[in-house]
C-alpha cells in the first residue's frame, strides 16, 4: 500500500479478528468432536446403508454431514435412544455450528461498516489536539511528556511511516496514521487544520523540513516544534515555518560533556525534563496583582528561570524584566505535585 494513503488506525480494547476467528474456529472444531463422541458411544444404535458396523471414522463422517446440514442419509439413527440423543445434543450443536458459521460471516461484512462509523465519531471530536510525527525515541518521549502535563490520550494523534510503530501506538490507547507526513492528504486525515500542536521528531532533517513546510501551509496557526540533528538545519526548519527547534544531537552532546566534570547538575537537568517527578519547568501568566512588581521581589519566592515578553524570551537576570508588566509570561520552577 502506497504511504501517500492515509490508514487510520484508532485504539480498541477487543481482540484481534484473528484471535477471534481462531476462538470460533476452535468452538466449532470442538462441536464437531462432541458430536461424534456421541455417535460413536452409541454406535449401536446407528445403521450404515453399506451394512457395516459404524466405527469412529464413520462416527466423524456422520457428524461432519450432520452438523454443517449437507445429511447424505447414509448413516442414520435407528433406534429409539439414538434419536432422541438426536433431538437433545446433536440438533442444538447444529444450530450452534450455523450461529457461528452466520455470525463470522456478518462479522467480516460488517467490519468495514463498523470501522467507518467508529472513525467518523473519531473526527467529530478531533480539534484542538496535539499531532506527533514519529513514534521513535524521540516520538515516544514526547508523548510521555503530554500525558504527564496532562494532555488525555484522545487529544493525541501519531503519524509514522512504519506500521510497527502505528501498532505500538494505538496498543498504548493513541490513535495513529500509517503514511509518510510530508503527504497532504495524511495530514489532513489526522486533522491538522484543526491541531492546536505540531510535533515533528522524524530520524531525517530532511524530512523535517519537508514536513514543517507542509503543515505550517496546512495550519498557519499551530504550534510546530520540531527535533533536528544537525545544527545547519535548525535554521531551515525555522524558516519552514517551525515555531521552536530542538537539536537533539547537540543537546546530548552537550550534556555528555557537562557530566564528565558535574554528574549531579546532568541530574538536575534530567530531573527538570521527566515531568511529574522532583522539580519542574512551568509557565505561567503574571497575574493583575503582580503587573507592575519587580521580578527581584517575586522571584525571593518563586525561583524565575525566564520572562516571556510578546514574543522574546528574555532571561530573569536581563535588566528590561526588572519589572514586570501585564501580558508577560513567567517560567519558573516548581515542584512536580505542584504543577
Amino acid at each position: 500500500m502506497s504511504l501517500a494513503e492515509p490508514v487510520v488506525s484508532l485504539p480498541a480494547n477487543v481482540a484481534s479478528p484473528w484471535r477471534r476467528l481462531a476462538a470460533r474456529l476452535a468452538f466449532a472444531v470442538a462441536l464437531l468432536l462432541f458430536v461424534t463422541l456421541i455417535a460413536y458411544l452409541d454406535r449401536a444404535g446407528y445403521r450404515d446403508l453399506n451394512g457395516t458396523p459404524v466405527g469412529f471414522l464413520d462416527a466423524l463422517y456422520y457428524s461432519t454431514v450432520s452438523i454443517t446440514t449437507t445429511g447424505y442419509g447414509d448413516i442414520t439413527p435407528v433406534t429409539d435412544e439414538a434419536r432422541l440423543v438426536t433431538t437433545l445434543l446433536i440438533t442444538p450443536a447444529r444450530i450452534l455450528f450455523l450461529i457461528i458459521l452466520i455470525g463470522t460471516t456478518i462479522e467480516v461484512l460488517a467490519e468495514r461498516t463498523r470501522t467507518a462509523f467508529r472513525e467518523r465519531i473519531w473526527r467529530s471530536g478531533l480539534h484542538d489536539h496535539t499531532i506527533v510525527i514519529g513514534f521513535g525515541t524521540k516520538g515516544r518521549a514526547a508523548v510521555e511528556t503530554l500525558l504527564a502535563r496532562g494532555v488525555e490520550r484522545e487529544k493525541i494523534v501519531v503519524i509514522d511511516q512504519h506500521a510497527d510503530a502505528i501498532e505500538e501506538a494505538t496498543r498504548s490507547g493513541l490513535a495513529g496514521i500509517h503514511g509518510s507526513a510530508s503527504r497532504t492528504a495524511v495530514l489532513e486525515a489526522a486533522g491538522v487544520k484543526d491541531a492546536a500542536s505540531v510535533i515533528v521528531a522524524t530520524d531525517r532533517d530532511d524530512a523535517a523540513v519537508l514536513v514543517t513546510l507542509t503543515a505550517r501551509e496546512l495550519d498557519p496557526g499551530a504550534t510546530i516544534v520540531a527535533a533536528a540533528r544537525e545544527a545547519e538545519n535548525v535554521h531551515l526548519l525555522k524558516q519552514s515555518g517551525a515555531d521552536s527547534v530542538i537539536l537533539s544531537s547537540a543537546a546530548a552532546g552537550r550534556l555528555l560533556g557537562q557530566a564528565v566534570h558535574s554528574p549531579q547538575t546532568v541530574e538536575v537537568l534530567e530531573d527538570l525534563l521527566s515531568v511529574g517527578t522532583g522539580i519542574d519547568l512551568v509557565e505561567r501568566d503574571v497575574g493583575e496583582a503582580e503587573a507592575g512588581m519587580e521580578l527581584a521581589r517575586l522571584a525571593s519566592v518563586e525561583p524565575i528561570v525566564a520572562v516571556v515578553r510578546g514574543e522574546h524570551l528574555i532571561r530573569f537576570d536581563d535588566d528590561r524584566v526588572a519589572t514586570l508588566q501585564a501580558g508577560d509570561r513567567l517560567i519558573c520552577l516548581s515542584r512536580a505535585t505542584d504543577s
